[in-house]
């Protein structure tokens, strides 16, 4: 039987962690992660579950130990935020490259600099073409589901991949809702038991992970993860379709609200998402047919199943909670990647973006709103007067 509990983003993901009982976890603290593996610190201590929790250095080296782990055959799982994601960027590259189905909450936060704490999209956006699966979450209820569900995708044969599950640092990694939470039998048989078909310490059928690999092999195995990415796609519904059944949820690649009738939509990421439903029940109620699309998977890109979804639009905006600095107008990488698949796909619909949110700056309905009111202007005129706008910045 499930039961509701009160918890905050972070409790979410720790509580997912404990149901899946990983057999190594390692990783080093950042805010706004850090409470992540604080409170599953407290389940190893108290018996809860049987995972080797590894205290390291820096997480470099956490992310360096859970390769090392899945490289022997372990279930392994970790976390991390901005900063702390940056610092393990070679071992991120390795991880996905020696095909570890190890799985990472990333809380997502601006990096520096000048430093900052709170929620943007620049750590999950830089490692975007790493060879990671990533996942979006709108709340803790998303962060819980997924981190479950990552744990089957990463460890498919087809896949094994590992893969980053997102949420908004503090704004819902630190804040209280309501989470349904499943029966630990339930979960755990969900997930399975993971049985490698590869292991280092194998020493009947030795192997090596890692060697020096020039250019008469490594062209082959990048060629090898592209296929895994490709699959990854066919997993990940298959996946989420077994849990939706198993636990009545409605998972697949993006979630979509109001978007069947709409003239004009909004594509949005993670907690703003939330905020942007608020928004269309009000212009609904005005009259006015506007929708909204929200990203789950981001990696492998669904560029044809986007594009179906929002090839009916008269116009379509993006909001990106980054910047992808000295691309085309300094857009953001979501709206640039959309705006790629529409194209390649044949739809021409007049398309901007909005950039909002860096730093943790609020994003209020009242802005929100403003971005449907400027699509509903280009619906009627077919042209787009400005195509990145910085939304809330002090000129």
């Amino acid at each position: 039987m499930s039961k509701y509990e009160a918890l905050t983003g972070d409790q979410a993901v720790a509580t997912a962690m404990r149901q899946i009982n990983p057999d190594v976890v390692a990783a080093y603290p950042i805010t706004p992660q850090t409470e992540t593996v604080e409170f599953f610190a407290e389940y190893v201590a108290n018996g809860e579950v049987t995972t080797d929790f590894i205290c390291v250095e820096s997480e470099h080296s956490a992310m360096s130990a859970c390769v090392g782990a899945s490289a022997a055959g372990a279930r392994v799982m970790t976390a991390t935020s901005a900063n702390g994601l940056a610092l393990m960027w070679e071992v991120v590259y390795i991880a996905a490259s020696l095909r570890c189905p190890i799985v990472m909450s990333l809380v997502n936060r601006a990096l520096s600099g000048p430093i900052n704490i709170h929620c943007d999209h620049s750590d999950v956006m830089g490692m975007r073409d790493s060879g990671w699966i990533i996942l979006f979450s709108e709340n803790g209820q998303e962060a819980y589901d997924n981190i479950i569900q990552a744990v089957r995708i990463a460890e498919h044969p087809d896949v094994l991949l590992p893969v980053a599950v997102c949420q908004d640092g503090f704004i819902t990694s630190h804040a209280m809702e309501r989470v349904e939470v499943y029966d630990d039998a339930d979960v755990r048989a969900f997930v399975g038991t993971y049985r490698p078909k590869w292991s280092i310490l194998d020493v009947d059928n030795p192997k090596t992970y890692g060697p020096l690999d020039f250019y008469d092999y490594y062209y082959e195995h990048k060629r090898q993860q592209v296929e895994a990415m490709e699959h990854a796609r066919r997993v990940i519904l298959e996946v989420a379709d077994e849990f939706n059944r198993k636990f009545g949820r409605n998972y697949g690649l993006f979630e979509t609200y109001r978007l069947e009738d709409a003239d004009v939509a909004v594509v949005v990421t993670n907690s703003t998402a939330g905020t942007a439903k608020v928004v269309v029940d009000n212009l609904r109620a005005q009259g006015l047919k506007v929708g909204l699309l929200k990203p789950r998977v981001f990696r492998p890109f669904p560029a044809k199943e986007l594009t179906d979804a929002l090839r009916h639009l008269k116009a379509v905006a993006v909001m990106d909670r980054s910047i992808a600095f000295g691309s085309m107008n300094n857009a953001g990488p979501l709206f640039l990647e959309l705006t790629a698949a529409l194209a390649i796909h044949g739809v021409h619909i007049p398309i901007a973006d909005y950039v909002f949110g860096l730093g943790g700056r609020d994003i209020k309905p009242s802005e929100i709103e403003s971005v449907y009111r400027d699509m509903l202007r280009v619906a009627e005129t077919g042209r787009v007067e400005r195509l990145v706008t910085y939304l809330s910045v002090r000129e």
